[in-house]
């Protein structure tokens, strides 16, 4: 049975990642900041019938907590196959350029950005174990630099410096650990859920958790000769691939 670390779980789009993956007969480690939190979901979750389900506890901002969290899935496993770098925030709104206090910046940074790096540096080790490893980082449209260049963009006047800062160097993260890893079997793509009416936004989306998590799981779930290094959104009514530069 396939492993996988989902980090910001116990809620929203990660949730509905986890339920599905659960459906899909893998063994899901619901990460949550707060434990307490993410045991009052498992608990709702094993009565509403999902199986191989556990909350374990990471905070993306405090390595203590990453370490913790990958020792106890050493302990249990040995290895893990998928993790899906979830955990993000939006930060205080508006975001200007000129106006945003650099601390602030700080914060969204070290959660969107930081915390990706710093999970995936940790699980490394139990990624290289697996016979498929997969790494998706959740990212956002809005880290196109491309796309922040178009005027026809639906999104061009959406400029937040803190998010769509910290969503591109994910981005590039993505694309400089897939070119690292390219000789080993490891799949690693940043994936764009889209405009998905949820909490962090909310609820101003136009897409449902259930297709944001589906795409998700569809970049996820490659076989052997699926892509790496890539970039895809769900925004994209073809679903192809597009550029986050």
């Amino acid at each position: 049975m396939k492993s996988v670390l989902i980090t910001g779980a116990n809620r929203s789009i990660g949730l509905e990642i986890a339920r599905q993956l659960s459906n899909k007969g893998l063994f899901v480690y619901l990460g949550s900041r707060d434990l307490e939190k993410g045991n009052a979901v498992i608990k709702e979750l094993k009565e509403n019938g999902f199986k191989n389900i556990k909350a374990i506890e990471i905070d993306t901002t405090k390595p203590d907590t990453i370490l913790s969290a990958k020792n106890i899935i050493e302990k249990e496993k040995g290895k893990l196959d998928i993790l899906i770098n979830n955990a993000g925030i939006l930060g205080p709104q508006p975001q200007t350029a000129v106006g945003t206090p650099i601390n602030e910046i700080h914060k969204v940074f070290d959660t969107n950005f930081f915390g990706g790096i710093s999970v995936t540096q940790t699980f490394l080790e139990l990624l290289k174990k697996s016979e498929s490893p997969r790494i998706s980082n959740v990212t956002s449209g809005l880290a196109s630099l491309t796309l922040h260049s178009d005027p026809s963009w639906r999104f061009y006047d959406v400029k937040s410096i803190a998010y769509v800062a910290s969503k591109a160097a994910l981005n590039a993260f993505t694309i400089l650990l897939a070119y690292e890893l390219k000789s080993l079997p490891f799949k690693v793509n940043a994936i764009d859920p889209g405009f998905t009416a949820t909490d962090f936004n909310y609820h101003a989306g136009t897409g449902t958790i259930e297709s944001a998590a589906a795409f998700i799981i569809k970049h996820t779930l490659t076989d052997d000769n699926g892509p790496t290094g890539k970039f895809f959104s769900n925004d994209i009514t073809d679903a192809t691939e597009i550029s986050p530069w």
